[in-house]
């Protein structure tokens, strides 16, 4: 086992949300010196996501110019320039447009995690994917519990914003290192894949399906983090919003961990997709109709689990599913219709709480979200043999 390469990825990982997730806490700093509406509020968040979806394919054709190692370089640079570059001025305009190009950094990093899982990791793909997903959620916790403090620290936000632009940087140096030392090999697309060889195929039902069961696991997590604050304002129970976000973030790091030991156990079989997906829907199901307080913890923290625990499922098959000279494309494919569909949800729940006027009923779809994945799940027929997969109803 190359430790190393998985502590790179682990590395990468962090870095794939960290620069995103340090923003909410610093939207009180930023409306100090700008003037922020809700719906800018909203943009600034969703920016970047959008974005994740869209700048996957400009990540696949640069990683099938260059190769996957130069590609995460690049977004790692991209990211870490624009996301320092955040606070510049203050300016509103500055902001929106360096959020724009950090979330594009990122999407062009994306697909090249899944390409170095298959070159580095080609028979432990499931832990590899576990181990950059653990740190993707190291990540999100790192920007959420201390960007408000390191603001303070540094007495404006534009400064945090840099200081959350470091780890990147720093990826970058490790990642030099490591290839000058010997202590990872060069991959490259080279050979069997043409330069050229970067547009997803989207007569490929495998990729389709990967890609919507991706956008059903992120609906039910983004979804539920943006209704239960209002939900539980609606019930009476404020009090309660901190602590319910916190165990629905947090909630994630045990699926994780235990994924981390059977990874290569459960990825590249159907039942744990289907299981989670039953499992989700009846936490979200339970989280709707709870009227107490450690319930909602609970079911909150449940949320979470099942989230975390499809995105290392789903963000394993690429390298299974696609020869290792094709992952980059695939991966991209996945990754655009998983976040673009992503958005529909919440607009769904949204507009079923305006009709109804009841609260509970804005995670109807996010429930039957869970429902759809076990469809999605079940019509997948994985092969026993690695790049063989196939689909019940035959291939296109």
């Amino acid at each position: 086992m190359n430790w190393w390469a998985l502590f790179l990825l682990w590395l990468a990982g962090i870095n794939l949300r960290i620069t995103m997730l340090a923003v909410p806490p610093l939207i009180p700093f930023i409306h100090q010196d700008l003037v922020l509406s809700g719906k800018a509020v909203g943009a600034l968040n969703g920016l970047p996501v959008l974005i994740l979806g869209l700048g996957a394919l400009f990540g696949s054709l640069l990683l099938a110019r260059t190769g996957a190692i130069r590609a995460l370089i690049a977004g790692l640079a991209i990211a870490a320039a624009a996301g320092a570059l955040r606070g510049l001025g203050p300016d509103l305009s500055v902001l929106f447009v360096m959020t724009g190009l950090m979330g594009l950094g990122i999407a062009i990093m994306q697909p090249a995690m899944p390409t170095l899982v298959a070159h580095w990791f080609s028979n432990h793909a499931g832990l590899a994917t576990a181990v950059y997903v653990n740190g993707l959620l190291v990540g999100e916790i790192i920007g959420v519990a201390t960007a408000s403090t390191v603001a303070s620290w540094l007495s404006g936000w534009g400064w945090a914003f840099v200081v959350f632009s470091l780890p990147l940087a720093a990826n970058i140096l490790a990642l030099g290192g490591a290839l000058r030392a010997g202590r990872v090999k060069r991959p490259g697309l080279r050979g069997k894949a043409a330069p050229d060889g970067w547009v997803p195929d989207w007569r490929n039902l495998t990729m389709l399906v990967c890609g919507l069961i991706l956008g059903g696991a992120g609906s039910i997590y983004f979804a539920t983090n943006a209704f239960l604050p209002d939900f539980l304002h609606a019930t009476g129970r404020d009090h309660l919003v901190d602590q319910a976000l916190t165990a629905l973030n947090v909630g994630q790091l045990p699926a994780s961990l235990l994924l981390l030991i059977f990874a290569d156990r459960l990825v590249g079989k159907r039942w744990p997709l289907i299981a989670n997906g039953l499992m989700s829907f009846a936490v979200v199901t339970a989280l709707a109709l709870s009227t107490g307080t450690t319930d909602v913890i609970i079911f909150s923290a449940l949320v979470g689990f099942c989230a975390s625990s499809f995105l290392i499922l789903v963000l394993a098959l690429p390298p299974l599913l696609a020869p290792t000279h094709d992952v980059h494309r695939f991966s991209a494919g996945v990754f655009f219709i998983g976040y673009t569909s992503t958005f529909v949800t919440p607009v769904i729940s949204g507009t079923l709480w305006d009709a109804t006027e009841r609260p509970e009923t804005a995670f109807v779809p996010i429930a039957l979200m869970g429902l759809v994945v076990v469809l999605l799940a079940s019509t997948l027929n994985i092969s026993k043999t690695r790049h063989q997969p196939s689909i019940t109803e035959g291939e296109t």
